[in-house]
């Protein structure tokens, strides 16, 4: 699907989408649990989906209403796969990450696959993880990518030894962890995405697992074996989509309001409102009303900042690197984005991606291998046909772009229904404020 966007002014308000971190979370743990778990506000998404249909082959059972899923736990009869079949993850780095620990706690063959993005992606590290604890893994095509195989079970007295750099495989070990008879030891060497540790360490406590993790979280120890009990919990609010309209108001001087915001701090992304406060955003969070108000309008500017730039260390929340390239190309004088180099890891090379597709339309940005500079050069910003790369958050963020041009100048996004993998109805819900985003096939 190529959708169309241009100059737009949005009012009005909006709730985005329930967490996809939190909700698969949500999903493995309720499998884990003995009982039924009802999840409220689950959000909808392509991976989330893939998340449902890979636990019901490991024995859960679920159902979908609006608003409401429900899952009957596997408890003590989770499972492997049957003979011969793959957890097809989709396009979801998270369960694949999540899950494969989990199913390395068995005795027995497991095969992980997924889409052309996820078989792109690099799995050595989480490889390498399984055969340090004692699973036999490898890449079924000796390239590093999926597929890929294992064979529990993991040792319990091995220490695991990671840089860290990427948190999802770390969670899955941490979840994996109440299935084990002892203490798992995780060290790290150079954690990032420390809030998504803080946010499965979030859960496991909620779900009475014994875990800790140091101050500098170089350090995790979970100790199992628990028997996890059903629960209700509701998914709060996605840090990662609030971004989206929260720039878009900003570069097409709107004034909207973002309801139903997430305030408990398991998030990192909440960061990136004092991001743009720093530059002069008039952004205000009532966090009583879980609200945000958000007024386009004021100048963005880096000049009051040391050096006239705006450096922004993203390792705890790398996924906004869309959403800030694309606003800081409407921010005066220098943006710098730095620990990025996990953000090549991701659905694609977003640092390269990012680079590629604001040159097209305008921008002036330099790539490092752990950094992005962006200059502020709103006058120069023009139209034109870009790619998503089929992926959620840069088709996201350049959609968004389009509404803060020039009249008369248009973004036309290529496979930008790939914003349904984290954001469901993105186009719609922003149409609603005003966006006019249009499908141009």
């Amino acid at each position: 699907m190529k959708i169309k966007c241009k100059k737009a002014s949005l009012s009005g308000s909006v709730t985005v989408p329930g967490s996809k971190s939190h909700t698969i979370r949500a999903l493995l743990l309720a499998t884990l649990a003995d009982g039924v778990s009802e999840i409220s506000n689950p959000l909808p998404s392509q991976d989330c989906l893939s998340t449902v249909q890979a636990i019901k082959k490991i024995g859960a059972e679920v159902q979908i209403k609006d608003g409401l899923w429900t899952v009957t736990g596997a408890g003590n009869k989770l499972h492997l796969p049957a003979e011969n079949d793959k957890i097809d993850v989709g396009n979801s780095g998270s369960l694949m990450y999540f899950l494969c620990p989990i199913l390395s706690t068995f005795g027995g063959k497991c095969t992980f696959t997924g889409d052309e993005s996820i078989c792109k992606r690099p799995v050595t590290h989480l490889i390498d993880a399984l055969n340090q604890l004692g699973a036999q893994a490898k890449s079924i095509n000796n390239d590093g990518t999926p597929p890929f195989e294992f064979c529990g079970p993991i040792d319990v007295n091995k220490t695991l030894l990671t840089d860290g750099k990427l948190s999802q495989y770390i969670s899955g070990f941490m979840m994996a962890a109440s299935r084990l008879n002892g203490t798992l030891n995780i060290k790290l060497t150079n954690p990032k995405e420390t809030p998504y540790l803080t946010m499965t360490k979030l859960w496991l406590d909620g779900a009475g697992v014994s875990c800790h993790i140091s101050d500098d979280f170089k350090q995790i120890s979970v100790k199992g074996p628990v028997q996890i009990k059903s629960f209700k919990k509701a998914v709060p609010s996605d840090w990662e989509a609030v971004a989206f309209p929260m720039i878009a108001a900003l570069i097409s001087e709107s004034s909207i309001v973002i309801e139903n915001i997430d305030g408990s701090g398991s998030q990192g992304d909440d960061k990136i409102v004092e991001v743009l406060q720093s530059v002069g955003a008039d952004i205000n969070w009532d966090r009583t009303a879980g609200k945000i108000y958000v007024k386009g309008g004021k100048k963005l500017s880096a000049k009051n900042l040391p050096n006239q730039t705006l450096t922004v260390n993203i390792s705890s929340f790398p996924d906004a690197i869309c959403a800030l390239s694309v606003i800081a190309c409407f921010i005066e004088g220098k943006t710098v984005i730095t620990d990025i180099e996990i953000c090549r890891k991701k659905e694609t090379d977003r640092i390269w991606a990012m680079k590629s597709e604001l040159t097209k339309l305008g921008a002036k940005v330099e790539e490092g291998d752990d950094c992005l500079i962006i200059y502020g050069c709103a006058e120069s910003l023009h139209g034109g046909n870009v790619e998503s790369y089929k992926d959620h958050r840069i088709a996201m963020s350049l959609a968004c772009m389009a509404l803060g041009l020039k009249q008369g100048e248009t973004i036309e996004i290529n496979d930008a229904e790939c914003c349904s993998v984290s954001f469901p109805k993105f186009f719609e819900t922003m149409n609603t404020l005003g966006a006019g985003f249009k499908n141009a096939d």
